[in-house]
Parts: C-alpha cells; structure tokens; sequence
C-alpha cells in the first residue's frame, strides 16, 4: 500500500448516516462475508435504502437513542457505518458496533471506525461506560476492540442464534477514565 493510501485510511471520519448514503452502504450490506457474525442476512436494495432512510430521520429525533453514522474518507467515500446506543441516559452506558466494506479489510479502517464511535460515545454523548461485544470466531474484531484500548471482560454463552447455531459473545467496555487517559 502507496503511504498516500495509508494517511488517507487514517483521514476516515463518522458523520450522522444521510438517505443518500445508501448506496454505498449497500455496497456491503449484502455481503455474506459482512454478516457472517451478524443475525441479520442480506440486504435488498430497498431495505438497504429504507434502512438508511430511516436512520437518517432517526438522527435529528432529539429523544434518539441510537445514532447511526456513516464512516467516510475524504473523498466522501463510504468504506463502513458505526452505530452508537444508548443502553441507559440514567448510568450513561452505551454500546458500539461497526461494520467495514470487505475491500477495505485490513486497511486500519475498523480499528479507526471504532475509535471514532468510543470518542462519540464518550465526547458527544457523555457516557461513562462503552460497551462492544463481537463473536469470538471474529478475530479481527477481537483485535480491533483490544487495540483502541477495551478492557476484555468476559465471554457471554448463547447470546444470539445465527444460521450455524448459537453464538458467544466476548464482551469488552471502556470507562470514561481509561478514555480520557487515552486522550491525553
């Protein structure tokens, strides 16, 4: 990879998810590779389209508590999306996920998404905890989610069932600290 490639995958932003974004999303929304870990399946187009087009609404809903984002290189560019909710205002507690475009795998793309959805988290909405979970077959995720500095915290048993059987979910949160000393 040219280093022209590399400060551009450095340069991905988050911004709230817009209607004409779905394209782009779609782009990877119905790719198996993206889903495997997922319950959901393959997008159509139309839900694809309905999906953004209500998550775009969704976003100037000031009672909101989930906030979509789409992940955008400078050339605007969609190589992903981050979601950020809200599990409790009262204990400001939130949860992030993410998914990248398969072409962009192993670019820095999701380390860097995922970063953005924490600092979000934590700057913009305030929380105290942050909390991701992702499959344990998922090694990449693994990787990414202790690489911007989530505590491990476990694994939970036969959180959701997928089409293979029921799947684990290793469990890994921030603190509002840990992020600020990270920030520092």
């Amino acid at each position: 990879m040219a280093l022209g490639d590399r400060e551009q995958d450095e340069q991905v932003t988050l911004r709230p998810m817009r209607a004409d974004d779905w394209e782009g999303i779609h782009a990877f929304a119905g790719l198996q590779e993206v889903y495997r870990y997922q319950a959901w399946e393959a997008n159509t187009a139309e839900q694809t389209r309905k999906y953004v087009a209500e998550a775009a609404a969704a976003y100037e809903d000031p009672s909101q508590t989930r906030f979509y984002l789409s992940a955008a290189r400078p050339d605007h560019h969609i190589v992903g999306l981050a979601q950020v909710t809200i599990h409790s205002s009262e204990w400001r507690c939130a949860e992030i996920g993410y998914t990248v475009h398969p072409d962009h795998w192993g670019r820095g793309y999701g380390t860097r998404i995922a970063c953005l959805a924490v600092d979000f988290a934590f700057g913009e909405l305030s929380m105290h905890r942050v909390e991701a979970t992702c499959d344990p077959r998922n090694i990449a995720s693994t990787r990414i989610l202790g690489k911007i500095g989530m505590t491990h915290e476990g694994t939970l048993r036969h959180t959701m069932r997928l089409r293979d059987g029921w799947r684990d979910s290793h469990m890994f949160s921030m603190l509002e600290d840990e992020w600020s000393s990270r920030n520092r």
